[in-house]
């Protein structure tokens, strides 16, 4: 078989960090870790080539060479999804479908050949099979199974252009114990934690430190510290050891839960081993919206301490927000402002809230005859696909309110001091001054710096930075380049 697996394309928003890449030379934040796992489970005698949209185009060639293309897509690629439906078609080449995209909606695709849904380590094999037996396959696999992922196979790290990506990416587990009722985590995942074990994991570094991989590499879990004990006492340990004999070519970024925050000692051991940054849910301060959602774990605490006591440990920390809930009153958006400026979290996600195919949200909103389309997966477009309690006009209008206050140029340079003070910066290993943070500082220095509409706040910053905390100077004119792609997406002035 000749396979060529295909990743859409994503459209500009939030987390795609587009207008960061001519900063840096590159074309993508991370690969399709997904489809090159699924890569590694096809035989081996079969012929594979990836095709990473957003770092290279689908030929005709790839689609006349190919006996099936596979595809995986989460919703906000779904655009990109029907255009290479539409290629397919035209050339004649059965498709195989799966991810999250195709889990929730295959019945909405009936262009497409066979779906290999949930999760792949189950249902692909089934289709194999199947392919071997000379049976024709079905047209849909999915299961209500969850996989054992101690038996997953290390990913097809060689078929990246790695040179095109800020980051690569590994994972070490699935699910998440927690419940919050518009989060599909669970309903695609499950509530239990599922782990690798710390062998695969050391086995993947290996993999990418002999491809010559060095720098960042992000850990996908929807919840890093979904078992706390494994990771403190198994993984972390190993892996420290394995960066200290390496001499600490990657750092790691992760996503978890804001108990984080509760636990020094794994803090520690985390920006011991090379953790620099973490995205936490917090979603809002107000008690009444997080009891609604049923998120609980950020219920009764301080949030503001527990932020800062996260930077204070040597972790950046980015942030998830939501406005929507129906508990939400017109006080919501100044506090959503207050809070965010104040706890000096630089990369604040604010999103109108929407509820995800299969959710508890989704099912009550359904119940309640709420509904009005499916989720568009985006948070930047500013759409909703239900009716909420509050007004929708003075939603949205308050929605816009927040982002004016939190990425308009003066309060976001603000905010940056804020977190530098914050920040206390762990070193580890060697510390590399690669020729392309060079670069990247000159063109900042052009388009920020020079033309931009901000440009006297860009030279503040520098100049308090380098008298206030010059070992963080980069992170600093990281943060510059992520607000020029901020202001970008969300439509501000960035220019004269």
């Amino acid at each position: 078989m000749n396979i060529v697996l295909v990743y859409p394309q994503y459209p500009d928003s939030f987390w795609s960090f587009k207008h960061v890449m001519k900063f840096i030379s590159k074309k993508a934040t991370v690969p399709p870790l997904g489809l090159i796992t699924v890569s590694a489970m096809l035989p081996k005698t079969w012929k594979k080539k990836l095709v990473d949209m957003n770092v290279s185009v689908l030929q005709p060639d790839d689609l006349l060479w190919a006996d099936y293309v596979f595809i995986s897509a989460m919703h906000i690629q779904q655009q990109s999804v029907d255009q290479i439906i539409d290629l397919c078609l035209k050339y004649e080449t059965k498709i195989i479908a799966g991810g999250p995209l195709f889990t929730q909606e295959y019945e909405n695709y009936p262009q497409i050949d066979h779906f290999i849904l949930n999760e792949a380590e189950i249902t692909l094999p089934l289709f194999l099979n199947d392919l071997d037996a000379n049976k024709q396959p079905d047209r849909v696999y999915k299961t209500s199974e969850h996989a054992d992922i101690t038996l997953t196979p290390p990913p097809d790290f060689h078929l990246l252009s790695a040179k095109d990506y800020v980051t690569m990416n590994i994972q070490f587990s699935r699910g998440c114990p927690f419940s919050c009722d518009f989060c599909e985590i669970t309903s695609l995942l499950g509530h239990k934690v599922r782990m690798k074990n710390t062998s695969q994991i050391i086995n993947e570094l290996d993999l990418l430190y002999n491809l010559n991989w060095r720098g960042p590499i992000l850990i996908v879990d929807d919840n890093f510290i979904g078992n706390k004990n494994k990771v403190k006492n198994n993984l972390l340990p190993a892996m420290k050891k394995w960066m200290q004999a390496h001499k600490h070519p990657f750092t790691f970024n992760i996503q978890s839960s804001i108990n984080l925050a509760d636990d020094e000692d794994l803090m520690s051991l985390m920006t011991a081993t090379g953790f620099t940054s973490t995205f936490v849910g917090i979603e809002t301060p107000d008690e009444k919206s997080l009891q609604e959602c049923n998120k609980g774990q950020n219920k009764n605490r301080d949030l503001l301490n527990s932020v800062q006591k996260i930077q204070n440990a040597g972790l950046q920390v980015s942030g998830g927000f939501i406005v929507g809930f129906d508990a939400d009153t017109s006080s919501v958006f100044q506090n959503q402002i207050d809070f965010i400026q104040q706890s000096g979290i630089v990369s604040a996600m604010v999103g109108l809230l929407n509820a995800p195919k299969n959710t508890t949200l989704y099912k009550r909103l359904k119940a309640e005859n709420r509904l009005t389309t499916e989720s568009s997966g985006n948070n930047t477009d500013s759409s909703m696909n239900f009716i909420p309690v509050m007004n929708r006009q003075e939603l949205l209008d308050g929605y816009q309110q927040i982002i004016q206050n939190i990425y308009a140029i003066k309060p976001y340079y603000k905010r940056i001091r804020k977190f530098l003070l914050n920040y206390r910066q762990i070193h580890t290993g060697q510390k590399r001054m690669e020729f392309s943070y060079i670069a990247s500082f000159f063109k900042s220095v052009f388009v920020i710096g020079i033309m931009n509409k901000g440009r006297r706040e860009y030279w503040k910053l520098l100049a308090w930075t380098l008298f206030r905390r010059p070992a963080l100077l980069k992170d600093a004119l990281t943060f510059t380049v992520y607000g020029y792609h901020f202001r970008t997406v969300y439509g501000l002035r960035n220019s004269n």
